[in-house]
């Protein structure tokens, strides 16, 4: 999945940006509104961060450009302990959710991961699909109630699959949402990952979850739980 923080204090900015890398996230950053507005509208962000006091253009202005733009990605914006007029003004221009600064890791976490299952239909904690579930919040993939051990890579591939179950996902739209801009891409390897979770996920071919639909992509079959 990919985020896109936009956040004018540095210290902070990194903290926040840190936090989603550890989680597994390609993360994008800009530090005014003018650099954040211009990622918001272009980059294929999954979820974005925004702070709504930012210089040159404000967080608010940020939101508003991206709705009109026709960018739905979930928004989790950024405020004061006591501004509960920018939280309304904020969840009015078409953020999804605020979280009041000072923030623990864990909470800004678990309401992102909240926003982007919500964003993709589904409901639980725990995305559950034939005899495979996905737990967000622990990175843990098991098949019939057994691990499967995945690499990091391997997990970001199924996750982003799996929360768009029953679409078709090109391995140009995989490789964008899996990579930051500033990162090199090359989407042949995507055919690698896949083969790899094919062959985690289904070692005996008795469920076949990831069809491949020849030059268009690849879409997770299996019906939601």
């Amino acid at each position: 999945m990919r985020a896109l923080v936009i956040e004018d204090d540095p210290a902070l900015q990194a903290q926040v940006v840190n936090f989603l890398t550890e989680d597994g996230f390609a993360v994008d950053s800009a530090s005014d509104g003018e650099q954040g507005g211009y990622m918001a509208e272009e980059y294929p962000a999954d979820v974005a961060i925004i702070d709504l006091g930012l210089p040159k253009a404000s967080g608010l202005d940020i939101i508003r450009r991206a709705r009109a733009a026709g960018r739905k990605f979930p928004i989790l914006i950024l405020t004061a302990r006591d501004g509960w007029q920018s939280k309304v003004e904020g969840l009015e221009a078409g953020a999804d959710d605020y979280l009041v600064k000072p923030f623990h890791r864990e909470e800004l976490l678990a309401r992102v991961r909240a926003l982007l299952r919500r964003s993709g239909g589904w409901a639980q904690a725990k995305m559950e699909s034939g005899p495979y579930q996905l737990d967000t919040g622990a990175k843990a993939v098991t098949a019939d109630g057994k691990p499967v051990e995945l690499t990091s890579f391997e997990y970001r591939v199924l996750e982003y699959l799996l929360t768009n179950a029953g679409k078709v996902i090109s391995k140009s739209e995989l490789t964008e949402h899996l990579y930051t801009e500033d990162e090199e891409r090359d989407s042949n390897v995507i055919e690698v990952f896949i083969r790899r979770l094919r062959t985690k996920l289904d070692p005996e071919s008795h469920y076949n979850p990831i069809t491949t639909l020849r030059g268009a992509g690849y879409r997770w079959d299996l019906p939601r739980a």
